[in-house]
């Protein structure tokens, strides 16, 4: 029996085995021999050439269409010859050529896996066919990459490969829902031979994602003041499941199943997400809202997620200032030096930024200043001098102002007293006054009243006078006047008399009761006023009381004679000092008269002879009220041979610097009565 092998697909007249030198017969004997082939399956695939004594291919050989899977082919042929008679078995093993690739059942496979299975879940896959034996046959099976699935291969007992994809990382299906990946089986010929199916995964929907806000803190800038029903924003909300999984309903979200104060200025729409304003919003009240919303799905269990919304209010100029006042140091002293901290004022304004920036103003022409002490608290201080007597008080309007657009301001008001401090004297209206007072006044006669002002107030303006000693007289003037310490009204202490001090200078002093006390001078020159309480005195002739003056004259005086002058004197002044003379009344007509005026006796008629002595009195009388007199006695007697030097016996007293002095002040004193 011969044995040959021959590879499949070569073409017809491929050698198969050199029959003659493996049947050790010569070349040329076999056609003699009438060599030939029998076919057992009465197929022809061989013929013998007998020339050359080689087996040659008639057909192309198929090796999977002779044998199919077996896994040996063998061809049997008969040789026969004659000559002698032989018969000889030829066995050709036909071999397999790699020349089939691996073919999968079905071009695309489809699988399903849900995507919350475990990792090593198997997929099993279909085996893929390849007609060629052996090694030829399929050798392995790859998987494209895949960062989810892997291949395992197991062998089954008849040797066949099982391809298998296995879950190595978990799914998620809202990020790849499908899969696709690409299963290539490779034989194991030379070269090597493939065929792919293209593997589509779907990804089974588990509600396996809660709904998620995108962004999942977001914030919105809101005005205070919007209408009601304002929409605020819309949840981005995605859920990446399918179906119920992915259908989400919102709610607010509370702590302590206590409602959130923003519950009752938002709405939220449980379908849309929509949150909108039910309520007028007020920056003052609150500038931000932390606003939680939960959004959940309809699956089973149902997930949820949560967003966190922050709406910031923008600040409108809709608020005013306010103008605190700290504190108030009133009154102020007026010797207040610049810079004394006379209120504290805070300010504030509820609303925020510019319109929250407030400036304080105060009049330009009052003397104060706004300092800064720190944020939103000023200091007033004084910038210049006060004087409470030029203005006891002042009303200090404070203005505040923000910085907003449009600006809103508020003024507040406040008196501020002045307190008095002693910085003025008092003031006399006259730095001299002039008073007259009549002699012999009882004690305690008004003379006076002085006047002073002090333009402070209170103590400082209470005022005191006293007299002062200026030792211009003898006798200390307390011992004249006195004054009323409260009201300034000089009166008497004794009674005055004009004929010895006819005018006083009377300095009075004017004290306030502050601490320390100012004061004031005046001098008040009180006139003495005379009154006729002197009456005249008679000088010449000067004889004693009760006693007469005799006066001898010459008998046959002519009418005109000069008998003698009655000189008299009155220590009053004025009208009460002017002097009149004349005769008293008496029963007989005397030949005499007396000069009304110069007191000057006269014969007045011519005197008879052996004419007796007359009896004179003579009545000296001032012009006073009432009048007051003097009167002497003269007794004249007619001589004969008698002749007197009158101007002579006349013995008068001569006149003194001192009577010219009172002269002098007899004329003033009659001056101050005409002018009074």
């Amino acid at each position: 029996q011969l044995h040959y092998s021959v590879p499949e697909d070569r073409e017809p007249g491929f050698s198969v085995g050199d029959l003659a030198k493996d049947l050790g017969v010569e070349v040329r004997s076999l056609a003699a021999r009438n060599l030939r082939l029998v076919s057992e399956g009465g197929q022809r695939h061989f013929q013998v050439d007998l020339a050359a004594g080689v087996l040659l291919l008639d057909s192309r050989l198929d090796r999977e269409a002779l044998c199919g899977q077996s896994p040996t082919c063998s061809l049997h042929l008969q040789l026969v010859m004659e000559n002698p008679l032989q018969l000889h078995r030829v066995e050709v093993d036909v071999l397999d050529v790699n020349d089939n690739a691996p073919q999968f059942p079905k071009p695309e496979v489809v699988l399903e896996i849900t995507e919350v299975a475990n990792p090593g879940t198997r997929l099993p896959l279909e085996v893929a066919e390849d007609p060629d034996m052996g090694s030829n046959s399929i050798s392995t099976y790859e998987l494209s990459p895949s960062k989810h699935f892997a291949l395992s291969i197991n062998v089954r007992g008849d040797g066949v490969k099982m391809p298998e994809i296995v879950l190595e990382k978990a799914l998620d299906r809202e990020k790849v829902p499908v899969h696709h990946l690409t299963l290539t089986a490779l034989d194991g010929g030379n070269p090597v031979k493939s065929g792919t199916a293209k593997v589509t995964i779907h990804v089974l929907d588990a509600n396996d994602n809660p709904p998620v806000c995108d962004p999942p803190i977001s914030k919105v800038l809101l005005e205070e003041n919007v209408p009601v029903g304002t929409l605020v924003t819309k949840l981005n909300v995605t859920d990446l499941d399918e179906g119920p999984n992915g259908d989400v309903e919102y709610s607010f979200k509370t702590s302590n199943n206590a409602p959130g104060k923003f519950t009752k200025l938002f709405s939220l729409d449980a379908r849309t997400g929509e949150i909108r304003t039910q309520a007028p919003l007020d920056y003052e009240e609150s500038n931000a809202y932390e606003i939680a919303v939960r959004a959940r799905d309809k699956g089973s269990p149902a997930m949820e997620g949560h967003c966190h919304l922050r709406v910031e209010l923008i600040d409108i100029n809709d608020n005013s200032p306010e103008i605190v006042l700290t504190s108030v140091s009133s009154p102020v002293q007026e010797d207040a030096a610049p810079g004394t901290v006379i209120a504290l004022i805070g300010v504030k304004d509820s609303d925020s930024g510019d319109n929250g920036q407030v400036r304080l103003q105060i009049a330009k022409e009052l003397p104060f200043k706004l300092v800064s002490s720190f944020k939103e608290h000023f200091s007033l201080v004084t910038s210049g001098p006060l004087d409470r007597e030029k203005a006891s008080g002042y009303n200090i309007t404070v203005r505040a102002v923000d910085s907003g657009s449009p600006q809103r301001a508020t003024q507040k008001t406040f008196y501020l007293r002045i307190a008095d401090v002693n910085d003025n004297a008092p003031n006399f209206s006259s730095p001299f006054d002039t008073a007259h007072v009549q002699e012999n006044s009882l004690p305690g006669t008004s003379v006076f009243s002085l006047s002073a002002s002090d333009p402070d107030e209170g103590s400082n303006a209470k005022l005191s006078y006293s007299i002062l000693d200026n030792g211009m007289q003898d006798v200390p003037i307390s011992t004249y006047f006195r004054i009323d310490q409260d009201n300034g009204t000089i009166y008497t202490v004794r009674a005055l008399d004009y004929e010895q001090d006819k005018v006083f200078q009377v300095p009075v002093e004017v004290k306030d009761a502050g601490s320390p006390a100012l004061s004031s001078t005046a001098v008040v020159h009180i006139f003495v006023l005379d009154e006729n309480d002197n009456a005249p005195n008679i000088v010449y002739p000067s004889v004693p009381k009760g006693s007469a003056f005799h006066q001898a004259i010459p008998a046959l005086a002519e009418p005109g004679y000069l008998v003698t002058k009655i000189v008299a004197v009155d220590a009053d002044s004025g009208h009460n000092a002017w002097l009149s003379y004349q005769l008293q009344e008496s029963a007989e007509a005397l030949p005499f008269q007396v000069e009304r005026r110069s007191g000057e006796i006269r014969v007045a008629q011519a005197l008879r002879e052996s004419e007796d002595s007359h009896r004179l009195v003579v009545e000296v009388r001032d012009n006073g009220t009432p009048s007051l007199s003097a009167s002497v006695v003269i007794v004249i007697s007619p001589e004969e041979n008698s002749m007197q030097d009158f101007s002579k016996s006349l013995d008068l007293p001569q006149s003194s610097p001192e009577d010219t002095n009172l002269t002098l002040y007899l004329i003033i004193s009659l001056v101050s009565i005409s002018l009074v």
